[in-house]
């Protein structure tokens, strides 16, 4: 039996749970009927949902009893039956429960069939962890909705960095084929560790007493792949806008955003690790340096703690203002980083900055094409898959999208790691040769920082 909240966290949950039956109570069609309004996520789930019921149940009239066929066609053999509740259940909770509210109706529809279907398993399948805790107290058996995890495990998530084998030159270094391209040092390589790579994955190898190899995979033929040296954004001399890599990941990092042919690219780490600062220092080099990109376009999910975005005065942008606190953060450390401008001069240089970053807002995303822009999507853990997948198809030609977050701060309800619109896209874009990832590890914020990361 399905909860209302499966329904319009997926609106394809009807059809994802191969040979079982599935039940619908009629509270549940209530309440996706009291949720269809409205230009939310949820309310064009709950309007999908029900053009998906309604398509079932006008195309043959089955008597309730035997259900109705969920296989779609050419899909699958082994489907289950989808059942209504048609008749009047006699709903018996305990004393606390109040009987009108919907939830505590569904756990007395699921008490209801086990008691008139003893034969049969029945579960609650429920987003609501509080749901799921009352059902278990009542002894009714209760699950997550699993079908929406990309990963089972958050530590399973791809990385986009590998460290080689300490013994990797003594079994390959007689087999490596080496060569030098645009001050560039090219590695071809075999065995058994090319199997384990992916295309734009970097590598990494730092043997004590021995220069360190730092690279990326820029292409896997068969048995062999080829791995690239990387330009050193830690060297003053290749800063990005006054911004140079403290450690390993973030020159990792740098060398993914400064790549022209590089059109997707997501970055995850704790606070601290730089992600906003070096995708902010490397769109405003490629947009007012190189002139690659028009605009830079910045956005988030607005997860409110109190009022709703609608509440807030002004344009779009102005409403949007006080969710960006970290992009005006950001802005400010990259307008000093010019010392020698004076305060004209940087005053100057605030101002051209400001005019090339637009700040949009998600819920008017849909029907876009953005076209040569630089598109940074910042605290992406909070999208759906289904919103992740809205936003990267806005991409026109000659834009470059960049998704940043924490998997450990998640703030939209029923969102893991495990189903993340974030950990969706690092998972499907794993190996694109035009995508990257990168996982930052360390913190550079402050040592007050690290220690409280750490400490507290």
């Amino acid at each position: 039996m399905l909860d209302t909240n499966v329904l319009m966290h997926d609106p394809m949950s009807l059809f994802r749970f191969a040979e079982h039956d599935v039940f619908l109570p009629m509270i549940t069609l209530e309440e996706l009927d009291n949720h269809k309004k409205g230009m939310s996520e949820v309310a064009r789930n709950a309007r999908q949902v029900s053009r998906d019921l309604d398509a079932l149940a006008s195309g043959s009239m089955l008597d309730a009893q035997s259900g109705i066929p969920l296989a779609k066609t050419g899909h699958r053999e082994a489907a289950g039956r989808l059942y209504f509740q048609t008749t009047h259940f006699d709903i018996r909770l305990p004393q606390g429960l109040p009987q009108g509210k919907a939830d505590n109706q569904i756990l007395g529809v699921v008490q209801t069939l086990r008691e008139t279907h003893a034969g049969r398993e029945v579960v609650l399948v429920s987003k609501d962890i509080n749901m799921r805790v009352k059902a278990r107290a009542l002894g009714l058996p209760a699950e997550d909705y699993f079908n929406d995890k990309t990963l089972e495990d958050g530590d399973l998530l791809y990385t986009g960095v590998l460290p080689l084998p300490a013994d990797f030159w003594d079994h390959h270094g007689k087999t490596v084929e080496s060569w030098t391209q645009g001050g560039l040092t090219y590695y071809r390589i075999s065995g058994p560790l090319v199997p384990s790579l992916h295309i734009n994955q970097f590598v990494y190898l730092e043997p004590p007493g021995a220069p360190a190899l730092h690279a990326r995979v820029t292409e896997i033929t068969g048995a062999t792949a080829v791995l690239r040296t990387l330009r050193d954004y830690s060297s003053p001399r290749h800063a990005v806008w006054g911004v140079n890599a403290r450690n390993r990941e973030q020159n990792f990092a740098l060398n993914l955003l400064m790549d022209p042919d590089c059109d997707f690219i997501t970055l995850t780490g704790t606070a601290g690790t730089g992600k906003t600062l070096m995708t902010l220092a490397a769109a405003l080099t490629q947009v007012l340096d190189d002139r690659r990109y028009s605009e830079i376009i910045v956005t988030r999910v607005t997860v409110p703690v109190g009022e709703d975005i609608g509440f807030l005065p002004g344009t779009e942008e102005e409403k949007m203002g006080p969710w960006m606190g970290a992009l005006d953060d950001n802005l400010e450390v990259l307008a000093r980083t010019d010392g020698g401008a004076g305060e004209w001069g940087r005053a100057a240089t605030n101002e051209l900055v400001r005019s090339k970053v637009r700040i949009k807002s998600l819920n008017f995303m849909r029907g876009r094409t953005f076209l040569n822009k630089f598109v940074i999507i910042d605290e992406a853990q909070n999208l759906t898959p289904k919103q992740m997948k809205t936003l990267i198809t806005r991409a026109g030609p000659g834009t470059k999208i960049v998704c940043l977050g924490n998997l450990a701060q998640i703030d939209t309800p029923y969102l893991t790691e495990g189903s993340s619109g974030l950990t969706y896209a690092v998972d499907r874009f794993k190996g694109w040769p035009h995508g990257g990832h990168v996982m930052l590890a360390r913190g550079e914020r402050s040592r007050l920082a690290d220690f409280a990361s750490e400490a507290l």
